[in-house]
């Protein structure tokens, strides 16, 4: 009995420490960090689909090109005030992962920096997060593929669409970047946490999925 009471309270013990790591202050403020990123981020999607731009647009009495530019002016305002805070808590905590924050909050700073021109700087540190399992590897591997697409390189997951014109001068719209090595990307796409197809997840973002090579790209 005595040894049953002992484990019982070891394991109150442990899971007490355990909580005791979670930085409440800092979760409330990661979690406002996430509603300042998203903040006009809806708007701006639906204004980049024709079944809702006008009525978007015609809620601020602007065009949609002029829409576009309001709210992006908003949203990028609370993107150099998100980064600079991102940063200052990278300098002091390093990634503000699950163990700091908890979840799904420990994904806040992953989408500052994603929605940042500073990918490049941190990117060693989200992967650092995701080998240590503070973050989840498909986040690490979405990051990698926007830093590569950025920098005209074939991607690796497949996440990443654009609608840059090919060299042969044709407008095709949206397609998946492309990919290296794409026989094999699905796999790829398994073992980093990834729960759709290439394919999948290109019809989940409205793009007719199809095998675009770099040599194709301009």
């Amino acid at each position: 009995m005595k040894l049953v009471i002992l484990i019982l309270f070891l394991f109150v013990c442990h899971a007490a420490i355990g909580q005791h790591k979670l930085n409440v202050t800092l979760k409330r403020q990661m979690d406002s960090v996430i509603v300042l990123d998203q903040k006009y981020r809806e708007a701006l999607t639906f204004l980049m689909e024709p079944s809702k731009r006008d009525s978007v647009a015609k809620s601020v009495s602007l065009s949609i090109a002029h829409a576009m530019n309001y709210y992006w002016k908003l949203q990028h305002h609370l993107d150099s005030m998100n980064i600079d805070f991102v940063e200052q808590v990278f300098k002091k905590f390093g990634y503000p992962g699950k163990t700091l924050v908890g979840e799904p909050t420990n994904e806040a700073a992953w989408n500052v920096i994603q929605h940042s021109s500073k990918i490049d700087k941190y990117l060693p540190i989200i992967k650092k997060a995701a080998d240590k399992g503070e973050l989840p590897y498909r986040l690490y591997a979405m990051m990698l593929d926007r830093q590569l697409s950025n920098h005209g390189k074939e991607q690796i997951y497949g996440t990443q669409a654009s609608c840059l014109p090919l060299k042969n001068g044709k407008d095709i719209g949206w397609y998946i970047w492309p990919i290296k090595d794409v026989a094999n990307v699905n796999a790829r796409r398994k073992k980093a946490g990834f729960d759709q197809t290439v394919e999948q997840n290109a019809k989940r973002m409205d793009v007719d999925y199809k095998v675009i090579t770099i040599a194709e790209v301009r």
